[in-house]
């Protein structure tokens, strides 16, 4: 604005001194100050004292070539010859200010286009920087949906033939072997089971029923009894009678990934304990526990910070996902080689 003015001022100087010079030249015959309707002005002299003033605003800096004061613009102009003893002329005029809803105008309507342009590039450089992770987890979530599928007829036949066999007639030795296949397919069907639900399941209706958790919990805990064996775990239960209205198939996954995990990462000849006491169930082991760092990024789908045990890292996504799904809250206290309690309140 000041840069648009300077012209103008300058020009109104330019003038002023004309009319300074006439005026010095023909003091003895005129003494009335050049005035101008269009702007006022005021001269000082080499000492920067007034040696006259039209000015309405007398708070000058005569140090400043332009600048603006409240409501006024001074332009300060130095003169080559000192006419009248003047050697500054300060030209001022008024400002409407007008200027600033034109400057704000263009601010927003430059800056609106800078910001939609800025924003179609972030999103085009955003898309482009996160199509390899986009695509690796297209990739990773067809080759689930292709294990998934593989896995069922084979996963049937075998749990099928262990159920049909005679271990009656077996020698110890052969017991023993197939008590290892059966431990092996339990725990290949849970995985069989988060994928199903993760891939077929998940948008199905569901069906709401009152639950009794500790039959529920009961009956999960006896078929993990297998599995709890072979790392000669003790489970404790200590269950108190206690429902919640849900998807029984739902439920069940949640109490099957908590358990499942409880094993899984416990010690060997270490101990889980369930405990259900009015609306909250909390299951614990004596495990090797998670890293605090680590327990916000707990339930995220993919995620693992175990590399001995396998999996493909969703189980406690399912678990989070249907746990939101019925505003169940579930809390984790962990430490590090001493074991984890997973907490679900309603």
């Amino acid at each position: 604005m000041l840069a648009g003015q300077r012209d103008t001022l300058s020009k109104y100087a330019l003038i002023q001194s004309k009319r300074l010079k006439v005026l010095h030249q023909f003091f003895d015959e005129r003494t009335l100050y050049p005035r101008d309707p269009r702007f006022k002005s005021a001269i000082y002299d080499l000492e920067m004292m007034q040696i006259f003033s039209l000015l309405e605003d007398q708070n000058i800096t005569l140090r400043e070539g332009i600048y603006r004061n409240k409501q006024r613009i001074h332009y300060v102009n130095r003169l080559t010859d000192y006419y009248l003893g003047a050697k500054y002329l300060v030209i001022e005029v008024n400002d409407d200010g007008l200027w600033q809803n034109t400057t704000w105008k263009h601010i927003m309507i430059y800056g609106l286009v800078a910001f939609l342009l800025f924003m179609l590039l972030g999103l085009y450089l955003a898309k482009l920087f996160l199509k390899p992770m986009r695509d690796a987890i297209v990739l990773l979530d067809r080759f689930i949906k292709d294990t998934t599928h593989e896995l069922n007829t084979p996963l049937s036949a075998i749990l099928a033939n262990i159920e049909m066999m005679d271990q009656s007639v077996m020698v110890e030795k052969n017991k023993t072997k197939l008590n290892r296949i059966n431990i092996a397919a339990m725990t290949v069907s849970n995985l069989y089971k988060d994928l199903t639900y993760l891939t077929l399941e998940q948008e199905k209706a569901n069906f709401d029923e009152e639950i009794a958790l500790k039959a529920l919990i009961e009956n999960r805990a006896e078929y993990f009894t297998i599995l709890a064996h072979s790392k000669k775990l003790l489970c404790h239960l200590d269950l108190e009678e206690s429902s919640i209205v849900a998807d029984r198939r739902k439920i069940t996954r949640v109490i099957d990934n908590l358990i499942s995990n409880a094993i899984k990462y416990n010690k060997r000849e270490g101990s889980i304990i369930i405990e259900l006491r009015g609306k909250k169930l909390s299951i614990s082991d004596t495990g090797i526990g998670i890293d605090e760092t680590h327990i916000p990024l707990l339930f995220d789908r993919y995620a693992r910070f175990n590399d001995t045990e396998g999996g493909f890292g969703v189980g406690l996504s399912i678990v989070k996902m249907i746990l939101d799904e019925y505003d169940i809250d579930i809390s984790v206290e962990s430490k590090k080689g001493e074991g984890t309690k997973m907490v679900l309140t309603w």
